[in-house]
């Protein structure tokens, strides 16, 4: 049997997937919308991307500070400070270096998810394993989706963006950081599809706002059949739309 000619519209068209992301773009693309007004800065740019690493970070087991009561996150000045355990430093240079692999991811997907991982498990895993799968199903796994990655395909930004990052996270491919690395993977497609140009959207944190509902519905994407990617992807349309409201942008309107 022949593959289909677009490797992403399938998942993109199950039930209630379209509509799901249509809403959050349309968040998205409100929130981006005034650039005549108000246009998106380095600043915010560098803000989102620390955001995103405290976010990823925690979600990886770092034990950093939690939120306050009235709503102030110390953890974001400790690691802007350089603080931080080793998880959350290598959290912050993954984010660091991220936008650098656009065109990487351009030319070679499969280049860019290893870069991404040398850069999130220096100091983790001996150097000989940087970038490295440790598994040969997972290496498989992550060669098909990068080819993938490379075709043209319909499907919208935002759902490519959140399969790219539920293949990544579910292949097995990486024995640490795999969870970070499918989440620095997730902003970099927002990125390189025109989603989310400047990165100012914290994808991140709509994960971390719910973890049990991300592990979740990681779980359900692993199964493979249609039910569970449904499942993944109307969950992963939430969180984006979470992420989009984490913003610093959006954060500093209110």
């Amino acid at each position: 049997m022949s593959e289909p000619v677009d490797p992403f519209l399938p998942a993109a068209s199950l039930e209630g997937v379209p509509s799901a992301f249509a809403a959050t773009r349309d968040g998205i693309d409100a929130l981006l919308r005034d650039r005549g007004l108000r246009r998106t800065t380095p600043e915010d740019t560098a803000r989102s991307l620390l955001l995103g690493a405290v976010a990823t970070a925690r979600l990886e087991g770092s034990e950093l500070p939690p939120v306050t009561d009235d709503g102030e996150d110390p953890a974001v000045e400790l690691l802007a400070g350089g603080g931080g355990d080793v998880v959350a430093r290598s959290a912050v240079r993954l984010n660091v270096e991220l936008l650098g692999l656009v065109p990487v991811w351009g030319r070679s997907p499969l280049q860019a998810l290893a870069r991404l991982h040398a850069l999130a498990a220096s100091g983790s895993v001996p150097d000989d394993e940087l970038g490295r799968p440790a598994d040969a199903g997972g290496a498989a796994r992550l060669a098909e989706l990068a080819r993938l990655a490379a075709r043209p395909t319909e499907a919208p930004g935002l759902v490519v963006a959140a399969l790219v990052h539920a293949e990544v996270a579910t292949s097995g491919a990486f024995a640490a950081h795999g969870g970070m690395v499918a989440r620095a993977a997730e902003r970099l497609v927002l990125v390189v599809k025109g989603v989310d140009p400047a990165s100012v959207v914290v994808p991140e944190a709509g994960h971390a706002a719910e973890p049990a509902g991300y592990a979740a519905a990681l779980t359900a994407y692993a199964r493979g059949d249609a039910t569970g990617i449904q499942q993944w992807l109307q969950y992963a349309s939430q969180a984006q739309a979470r992420g989009a409201e984490a913003s610093p942008v959006a954060q500093g309107r209110r």
